[in-house]
């Protein structure tokens, strides 16, 4: 009878045991290759999550676009078909034109403003806006202050862009960016390498990082340090799922993604001056100094276009506008 009962308490203990307590599956999109920023932020928050919830939360990592571009993915994340993703700034602003602010061109000086700005309310009433499209806003991470490369010439000014067939991000105000600069913006889903060596394209704008990991160095000669955008990531989940979540879990996630996010943007940041020597080493010719105000007087009318005719997005631009003076 003794062991019988003794049987009976390890069967139990062995139904209890966290280790037969099924993992929830987080279903993460990104739609870059490995070694790219928006994975460093997923492979960072995947090492944390899944150590501190002790298996409760197993995550899948969906790369290079195998779920879809970054469109498709905030669709899916709209469905809750994956719940989690990492996604550049532009393709937002179909979904809500609020993110639209944080992509202002010239907007912020440096890292530190756009930390101050990301990090405190006005970057969090941004968030707070996606719920309205079935996001749930978590933290922002970086791809960084956006360049300029092409194939054809230098640009040390915007009469110098006259003309160059540029791809842009999925987003109306990165095209009328570049409208505005004299460009031919192409918006056109990422990866573009195969575009840009073919000259289906002239070239593209973007951090520097992009530039290594991408290769573009061995297809594009000229690049010029116009950081014209701070492109922002937004880490985002299904709201759908995240109501579903008990206060702790919530807690759990949210913490871990955005430490992963803050230790994405340093890791980036501290990478940046090797990057640019990298570049030169491989034969790009690099603008270092263009005339920065040409291209921002070029630009300055778009706060009174129809891309900030939303009354919540024109009061919204002004207040960061002064915050970043």
């Amino acid at each position: 009878m003794k062991r019988i009962a003794v049987f009976g308490l390890i069967v139990l203990a062995l139904l209890v045991s966290p280790l037969n307590v099924t993992a929830m599956d987080i279903k993460l999109g990104v739609v870059t290759k490995p070694g790219s920023a928006q994975n460093i932020v997923a492979d960072k928050f995947k090492a944390l999550i899944e150590a501190r919830s002790e298996g409760k939360f197993r995550v899948k990592i969906y790369h290079s676009k195998s779920i879809g571009n970054e469109t498709e993915i905030l669709q899916q994340i709209q469905m809750n078909t994956i719940q989690m993703a990492i996604v550049t700034l532009g393709p937002f602003d179909t979904f809500d034109p609020i993110v639209r602010v944080i992509n202002y061109p010239f907007l912020f000086k440096d890292n530190d403003q756009a930390d101050q700005i990301l990090d405190g309310p006005l970057g969090a009433e941004i968030l707070k806006s996606l719920e309205t499209s079935g996001f749930k806003g978590l933290c922002f991470s970086e791809n960084g202050f956006r360049n300029l490369t092409n194939s054809k010439r230098p640009v040390q000014s915007p009469t110098d862009v006259n003309g160059l067939k540029i791809r842009v991000m999925s987003s109306a105000l990165h095209k009328t960016i570049w409208q505005s600069l004299g460009a031919n913006p192409t918006p056109m889903p990422w990866p573009i390498y195969t575009e840009l060596e073919q000259g289906v394209i002239d070239g593209q704008e973007n951090p520097l990082w992009v530039m290594e990991v991408y290769k573009f160095y061995e297809i594009q000669k000229y690049m010029t340090l116009t950081r014209h955008v701070y492109s922002a990531h937004i880490d985002v989940a299904a709201l759908a799922w995240w109501q579903t979540l008990e206060d702790a879990d919530r807690q759990m996630i949210q913490t871990a993604i955005c430490e992963a996010a803050r230790y994405q943007r340093a890791d980036n940041r501290d990478k940046n001056a090797a990057r640019l020597e990298l570049l030169k080493s491989k034969g790009m010719q690099v603008e270092e100094q263009p005339d920065t105000a040409a291209f921002r007087r070029q630009v300055a009318g778009l706060k009174d276009s129809e891309m900030y005719r939303d009354a919540r997005v024109q009061d919204l631009l002004k207040r960061i506008l002064a915050a970043t003076r």
